[in-house]
């Protein structure tokens, strides 16, 4: 008896994607020769090593600190913006985003149209996540999202999130695009259940769309401004630190208490806020380039905090 599936018909094996970006991974897509699924078979295909992608980066930090230009020096950029800040940055975007419908018809032209755009930046989630209040309480009618009972409303926000990701993934894997998503940073009070609260940089988000986005990411980097802590003697034999900015913009890659960050590739814990040295890294933590970019030294005596330095753009 014959017990092979027809190519098009029977259950999946598994669905992947969300939305309209739905794909259905059927037994034949796994054997294309189309014999039934046995353990031979799997054990076949069994693949080891790794399989570099295109990276997933979420990139929060301050106002004005230059988070937009850093997406514009990724490789073709294109940029789905849903806030108006890109005037006075070179680079090409679609309109204004002013529903979440507008984002979902420019992440669909990404994947089905024709283009050379290597990578696409999301500017930014917190205004994104307006619009997904937005359509949730249109859906529900109601006049703001916490007017849906028992916090519902931000539970269906996280259902059109996962649409959003699902979409940009599926840019990412079938399109070969990187993923740029920025947000504004928030300083929250974190229940550290190991210490005493305290208060640390986070993206401005809700919590569940903040934790949700941080597991999708491949790293989530911090910007902010280098500031230094210089002790000063003053009278009575006592003392006090000052901080002192020095102007210079990085990122952090590695979460701290007074910041929340991440990176899968035991990247140096700080960076110039400068899309080139981390493609830099990138590579090199590959294997892909040539020997390890340097890195600046990590000062002594350095903090989170944001301080006053030169002007940049978003």
């Amino acid at each position: 008896m014959n017990t092979t599936l027809p190519r098009s018909t029977g259950p999946p094996l598994v669905r992947l994607g969300q939305g309209d970006f739905v794909r259905d991974i059927f037994p034949h897509d796994l054997d294309p020769i189309g014999e039934p699924m046995t353990a031979t078979t799997l054990m076949n295909q069994i693949t080891k090593g790794r399989k570099p992608k295109p990276r997933r980066v979420m990139l929060y930090g301050t106002h004005g600190i230059g988070k937009s230009t850093f997406g514009a020096m990724a490789e073709n950029p294109i940029f789905i913006p849903t806030e108006d800040g890109l005037g006075d940055i070179e680079c090409e975007s679609f309109p204004l985003a002013r529903s979440l419908g507008d984002v979902m018809a420019a992440l669909e032209t990404l994947y089905s149209g024709e283009h050379g755009y290597r990578t696409v930046v999301i500017d930014s989630l917190d205004w994104l996540e307006r619009l997904i209040w937005s359509e949730v309480c249109e859906d529900e009618q109601a006049a703001n999202i916490e007017k849906i009972g028992y916090a519902k409303g931000y539970a269906f926000a996280i259902e059109k999130w996962r649409m959003v990701l699902g979409a940009l993934d599926a840019l990412r894997s079938d399109r070969g695009m990187t993923v740029i998503v920025i947000a504004h940073a928030k300083i929250e009070k974190f229940e550290n259940p190991e210490t005493v609260p305290y208060d640390r940089y986070s993206p401005r988000l809700h919590k569940l769309a903040s934790a949700l986005v941080q597991e999708w990411a491949d790293e989530v980097l911090f910007a902010s401004y280098k500031v230094l802590t210089v002790k000063v003697d003053e009278a009575f034999n006592k003392a006090k630190h000052n901080g002192v900015g020095t102007g210079e913009r990085i990122i952090r890659t590695v979460e701290r208490p007074a910041h929340v960050a991440k990176n899968r590739l035991s990247l140096p814990e700080e960076l110039p806020l400068d899309y080139r040295v981390f493609a830099e890294h990138v590579a090199a933590s590959r294997g892909e380039g040539g020997p390890t970019p340097p890195t600046p030294p990590l000062t002594q005596n350095t903090d989170d905090a944001p301080s006053e330095g030169a002007a940049a753009t978003n």
